[in-house]
């Protein structure tokens, strides 16, 4: 009795050795292979026009990941909101930011994306800080309110991106479209550049402000910001609920008063096939690091944990929800 309790004392003694080891092996295996994984990753962050907000964010959240990762990054300029989305939905992008407007259309096939399946694929990863749409123009146009822009020269942005997409809704809003106008399809710095020579009346620049270009403007014109307001205003939010009634604040160009106008939220947007522990190692890196993101740019001040879950149109990616809520972000 006493051998045979011996040896089945033995017996369970290796046995649990076994498990234990083969425990431990596949642990390492797969630290392993997520170390692996996130070693091969590389991370194209769509942005926007290098004279855009967009572009020194991405530059910033490429670094800090670079850094804090230790993996590849690149920061692809485009032509904003409705080409990063379509980036992002193909592959060719991890990261995008994008207007809701933007996405909203995207995720459920409307507007920019008529005809197309909906890329319910689409996943949250921070709502970022609003767009202001600003009406630019000068003194020496004589246009004061939104109505005065019937036949006149506007730029209204590149064609299919997020300021176009803008600029259509605003137009129906106040009972107009293009054909009330000589729209002219600029990206919004070749529009500010075309005010400047006299080839245009009126841009639409849909940015944070200050937006570089129209600071740039000011340099040789009396700048003039349209303001959004009254009828127009309610019906746009009427059409359009993600819309905001906001200001640009006094002194911001040169103005004295604030300036009532429509605001959207910028949002970033993550590829649905990253892991849940990449995107929330990335999710509490950005908020853990803010500072450092706020540097980039005025516009980006705005971003914060208080506001981070504003405008978000499209499911949560599990990585980002998962920090959210162990920081108290979201329930």
């Amino acid at each position: 009795m006493k051998k045979t309790g011996l040896g089945l004392l033995v017996l369970l003694f290796t046995l649990g050795m076994v498990l234990t080891a083969c425990s431990s092996t596949t642990t390492e295996q797969s630290q392993g292979e997520s170390t692996k994984a996130q070693d091969d990753l590389f991370v194209t962050i769509a942005t926007g026009g290098t004279s855009g907000v967009y572009y020194p964010i991405g530059g910033a959240l490429a670094s800090l990941y670079e850094k804090e990762l230790g993996i590849g990054t690149s920061v692809q300029a485009t032509g904003a909101s409705v080409e990063n989305v379509n980036l992002l939905a193909t592959n060719n992008a991890e990261l995008a930011i994008t207007m809701a407007d933007t996405v909203l259309q995207a995720y459920q096939g409307f507007g920019a994306f008529e005809g197309k399946e909906p890329m319910e694929e689409l996943r949250g990863l921070a709502g970022l800080y609003p767009n202001y749409v600003q009406i630019v123009t000068t003194k020496a146009s004589g246009i004061k309110t939104f109505e005065d822009l019937r036949g006149k020269r506007v730029g209204v942005g590149a064609p299919n991106s997020g300021v176009e997409l803008n600029a259509r809704m605003m137009f129906e809003a106040h009972g107009m479209n293009y054909e009330d106008i000589q729209e002219d399809y600029l990206s919004y710095s070749e529009a500010i550049d075309q005010i400047k020579n006299g080839m245009i009346d009126a841009a639409f620049v849909t940015s944070g402000v200050p937006n570089s270009t129209v600071i740039d403007l000011q340099t040789t014109q009396d700048v003039v910001i349209v303001p959004v307001e009254g009828a127009g205003m309610e019906k746009l939010q009427e059409l359009y609920p993600f819309f905001s009634a906001n200001v640009i604040p006094a002194g911001t160009y040169g103005n004295e008063e604030d300036i009532p106008t429509a605001s959207i939220q910028n949002l970033l947007l993550v590829n649905k096939d990253l892991s849940e522990e990449v995107v929330y190692q990335m999710t509490k890196l950005l908020f853990e690091n803010v500072n450092q993101i706020h540097s980039s740019h005025h516009a980006a001040t705005d971003i914060s944990l208080d506001t981070v879950t504003e405008g978000m149109v499209v499911p949560w990616h599990p990585g980002a929800e998962k920090y959210y809520k162990e920081v108290g972000a979201m329930k």
